[in-house]
């Protein structure tokens, strides 16, 4: 019997990171994780290995470091693609801390492709962000939009990368390369066991929600509510983070099946239907029968009115598609943070 393709996952521990290695595991291969959980918890891992009923292997670690990258390669032999997603993301943050979010973002990526380079590993896939594209001209966005000015130094992070990652595959490195832009992953694993998990107060509007639900966060505030969209808040195309993690699989396999170097290809990850904050707001409500404290404040810095997708490349090349409703996804979020509060109340 020939043993799974290994597969390497920077920021494995993560939110979107974990519902890959689930994705990952069910196409039949094998995850090596690497996190240095600065934004992420351990026990992610035990709950990984409940739903997978196997071990992980998983390091601790900063994968900034590459000599520690080089020495896990060559102890891990035979990996055959990375999906990097080790980065810092919250685009407030990134505003009061340039520096912190140009240094961890981008070196970690200059380690991962310089160790790819020198291991001669074919396959990267990178989680980039709708936020290349900023405020937008037409909508929905496609591949094609132009990238305008980042918003935000976090934008800008992804932006730079996608550049250096297209620079790469276009010199004599053996690296093809899917960046995928991911729009808003929101949502939880169906087992109820891995799921967004924030540490201290979230960045994202679903956790938020979830945290205000369960009465850890006395009030949601709603950034803005003179936004030019239908009801005044800003849109966004929300979707369920398994289908995003699938996505990563059919990137991959679409990266074995081609033979030709100097591939490098960008695709849109979302549902292709934008949704407003407040309709986010009452679909939650809907779904769980709790009524939200919540409250309009002012616009948020680095915020864009409104963004979505059009995801027919990703329809027609990897043959991915998004199959998860709205609702699905804040069933699935709500589910996780109850679990989460009993546990922790066990």
């Amino acid at each position: 019997m020939s043993q799974p393709k290994k597969i390497l996952v920077t920021g494995g521990a993560g939110y979107i990171g974990s519902h890959t290695v689930i994705a990952l595991a069910a196409s039949g291969y094998q995850a090596v994780i690497i996190d240095d959980l600065s934004n992420s918890k351990g026990s992610v891992v035990n709950s990984l290995e409940k739903i997978l009923k196997r071990p992980v292997t998983f390091y601790e670690h900063d994968c900034k470091d590459i000599v520690f990258l080089r020495e896990l390669f060559e102890k891990e032999k035979d990996i055959v693609g990375v999906i990097h997603f080790a980065a810092h993301k919250a685009v407030g943050e990134s505003v009061d801390e340039p520096l912190k979010y140009y240094q961890n973002n981008l070196d970690s990526l200059l380690s991962v492709l310089a160790t790819m380079n020198q291991q001669k590993v074919p396959q990267l896939v990178f989680s980039s962000s709708c936020t290349v594209y900023g405020q937008p001209d037409n909508l929905p966005v496609t591949e094609a939009t132009p990238r305008k000015k980042a918003e935000s130094p976090y934008g800008n992070t992804k932006k730079i990368s996608e550049d250096i990652i297209e620079d790469v595959v276009n010199s004599r490195s053996p690296i093809k390369a899917i960046a995928l832009r991911y729009f808003n992953p929101i949502g939880a694993d169906a087992s109820g066991l891995i799921g967004e998990l924030p540490l201290g107060a979230p960045n994202n509007l679903v956790p938020y929600i979830t945290q205000t639900a369960a009465g850890i966060r006395e009030q949601l505030t709603v950034f803005g509510d003179d936004y030019n969209t239908p009801d005044g808040t800003c849109i966004r195309d929300y979707i369920h983070v398994s289908d995003l993690a699938e996505a990563h699989v059919k990137a991959l396999q679409y990266l074995e099946g081609k033979m030709e170097t100097s591939l490098y290809q960008t695709f849109n990850i979302g549902t292709g239907q934008g949704h407003t904050v407040l309709e986010v707001v009452k679909t939650f409500e809907k779904v769980s029968g709790i009524s939200l404290n919540y409250t309009i404040g002012s616009r948020r810095e680095g915020d864009i009115e409104q963004i979505y997708a059009n995801v027919d490349k990703g329809n027609k090349m990897l043959q991915w598609y998004a199959s998860r409703s709205l609702e699905q996804a804040l069933t699935d979020a709500w589910n996780w943070q109850q679990k989460l509060e009993h546990e922790t109340a066990g």
